[in-house]
């Protein structure tokens, strides 16, 4: 006997990296697939399209999850592939600037608080809704993707963006406690170093490989790496997993 389809895992941020890696590997695992993005449309079509090649279901779903209206459009979007029982929040930024605290721009401390923070936090609240048993659903999983940078606080280049992240855990470990009884499991992923475009973006293209010889592993992750702990997590074989934040980083 066939084992039932997983339902439907919405994945924001999933146009490229890290994002559009969870949403490759979940498709394969048997998930409909909601691809999230702010502005990649043609990242997160392409994507979709990985995904319809190898015979899965997916729909690309535009919404900036700093606002908490376009959150709302986005679970809405989801409803139609399907039964939604799992979400998986990457999208994040670091205001695309490396550089210490003191010469980074009001404006983008905001953004990056508003999308890593606030923006996760929506998206947090609005699964709940759905999946919640308190609340008419069937239960589910939410990821919530962190960072190892929240270790030593990036001094010198991200530690506007480390403090999202160090925000991020404290939610996880919040609401899986809150919402444990509500059939609804919360975990987070830290990833170290990856390789993904988000380096290039800040404008140190290179910085992923002179960070590798301080790493144990003596290199940097790749997106799918990742995925892979994400989708674990997601799993029935992390049933009994909730509050936990685990780090995907090579030891560093």
């Amino acid at each position: 006997m066939a084992a039932a389809a997983p339902g439907v895992v919405i994945v924001t941020g999933a146009s490229r990296g890290i994002g559009a890696a969870v949403a490759l590997r979940a498709a394969r695992a048997g998930y409909a697939v909601v691809v999230n993005y702010a502005s990649d449309a043609s990242g997160a079509a392409a994507t979709v399209e990985q995904i319809t090649a190898g015979g899965g279901t997916a729909a690309a779903v535009q919404a900036d999850v700093s606002d908490p209206a376009a959150v709302g459009r986005l679970f809405d979007a989801a409803a139609a592939l399907g039964t939604l029982t799992a979400v998986v929040n990457n999208a994040g930024i670091t205001g695309d600037l490396i550089g210490p605290l003191a010469e980074v721009p009001p404006a983008t401390v905001r953004r990056v608080l508003d999308v890593n923070v606030a923006g996760l936090a929506y998206v947090c609240q609005e699964a709940v809704r759905r999946l919640s048993t308190g609340h008419g659903g069937g239960g589910g999983s939410i990821i919530n993707i962190s960072s190892t940078a929240t270790k030593a606080g990036s001094p010198g280049t991200w530690v506007h963006y480390a403090a999202s992240k160090g925000a991020v855990d404290v939610l996880t470990v919040g609401l899986a406690a809150e919402v444990a009884a509500q059939g609804i499991r919360v975990n987070g992923v830290a990833p170290g170093s990856t390789k993904t475009g988000l380096h290039a973006a800040a404008g140190m293209p290179d910085r992923v490989e002179r960070l590798s010889p301080t790493i144990p592993m003596g290199r940097a992750a790749e997106p799918d790496e990742v995925a892979a702990a994400v989708l674990w997590l997601l799993s029935d074989e992390a049933g009994y997993i909730t509050g936990a934040v685990l780090p995907v980083s090579g030891g560093r």
